[in-house]
């Protein structure tokens, strides 16, 4: 019986990985830009009442907003990051105050790539390959590696502060992504051309982390599965390597929409007519879970996405508007968030700052009044 003709389970039941404590329930918060945290990257209060608000309100794991291991990968301000040991303190009282909800706590590793933005971060941009439009520079082969000691050490720090976990930001044409990108990344080293080569980063990073880590620290990837230079049988190929490696304890697969058609023209065989999801709840899991993200909103959506074969959901907007989604989710299976827009008034009584409100008022249309 594959994966996805197993029974569904309830979005109230524990979920057990491999590694670490089990989860709750089966709700992850999003990875959620918030443009909160301080200048420095060091965690802000208004970051560390938003998250702990939703430790608070039962999400099996509350996962932080994607967290920069290095200086060059800043891609906006106000950014948490993980990059240097003065980001401890504030990661550590985040931990610690994360842990005291009974929530399961993971750190999002992040770096921009293309997308940092030297403004900010005030060195030029390092990429696979070179943009001088966007002032970016091709990484060296040195510069590589060097990357991928930065995501190990940023692992590292987050079990140090008493992280549960991390998770890799692979997805939305970040820098892991860009390797993958098979339209820009014609490297001539060892990181590029080939889906071996471009895949590599991932397999350096997944090794160095779970040698660096403790045999109980989890270890998650979000990945996006087609666009930013992917096509879907490829998408579905790195998924299906990335789980075989055994490394994973989940794998989030960031759809956009859990209910929609692939976008692209390339069709997976076997998988002609199906959706998206379909795609990725099939393959051979190594023992890591299954998430999907993408217009979850109620809590007949999160049962969807259950029944269609994944072992979690994780969820943005709906965390946004309740700060207590998931345990509202979990007691009524008749849930619907509230309408929108919302005011900022309401978003101020979930834990979102007015920071947070006015960037969500800019980028995320119709949200707020």
């Amino acid at each position: 019986m594959s994966d996805a003709a197993r029974t569904a389970p309830a979005l109230g039941e524990e979920l057990r990985l491999t590694r670490g404590p089990a989860w709750r329930n089966r709700v992850a918060l999003a990875p959620l830009t918030n443009l909160q945290s301080n200048a420095d990257g060091t965690l802000s209060d208004d970051e560390h009442a938003w998250l702990v608000a939703r430790g608070r309100g039962g999400f099996g794991l509350t996962l932080s907003c994607a967290s920069h291991v290095s200086r060059a990968g800043q891609a906006w301000p106000g950014q948490l990051a993980s990059a240097e040991d003065r980001h401890l303190p504030g990661l550590t009282r985040l931990a610690d105050d994360l842990r005291a909800t009974g929530t399961v706590s993971s750190v999002q590793l992040h770096h921009g790539g293309l997308r940092s933005d030297p403004d900010v971060s005030g060195v030029p941009n390092l990429a696979p390959w070179a943009d001088p439009a966007k002032r970016t520079e091709a990484l060296t082969t040195e510069q590589v590696e060097q990357v991928v000691a930065d995501f190990v050490a940023g692992a590292v720090r987050a079990e140090r502060a008493g992280f549960d976990g991390v998770e890799l930001h692979g997805a939305h044409g970040y820098l892991l992504c860009q390797f993958l990108d098979a339209r820009h990344n014609h490297r001539t080293d060892r990181y590029g051309g080939s889906l071996e080569n471009r895949l590599r980063i991932f397999h350096e990073v997944l090794d160095g982390i779970r040698a660096a880590t403790g045999p109980d620290f989890q270890l998650g990837l979000r990945l996006t599965p087609e666009g930013n230079g992917i096509v879907l049988p490829e998408g579905r190929a790195i998924a299906r390597e990335l789980l075989a490696t055994g490394h994973l304890d989940y794998l989030d697969m960031s759809l956009w929409d859990v209910f929609a058609s692939p976008r692209g023209s390339e069709v997976v065989a076997g998988h002609e007519g199906d959706l998206l999801i379909d795609h990725f709840t099939d393959l051979p899991r190594h023992g890591a879970a299954l998430g999907v993200a993408g217009r979850i909103r109620s809590a007949a959506d999160a049962r969807w996405a259950l029944e269609r074969g994944a072992d979690f959901v994780s969820v943005g907007i709906g965390a946004i508007l309740h700060h207590d989604w998931a345990a509202r989710a979990v007691a009524d299976p008749d849930f619907e968030p509230r309408p929108q827009p919302v005011t900022r008034e309401e978003l101020a009584a979930e834990s979102v700052s007015p920071g947070f409100a006015e960037y969500l008022s800019r980028g995320w249309q119709g949200l707020v009044a």
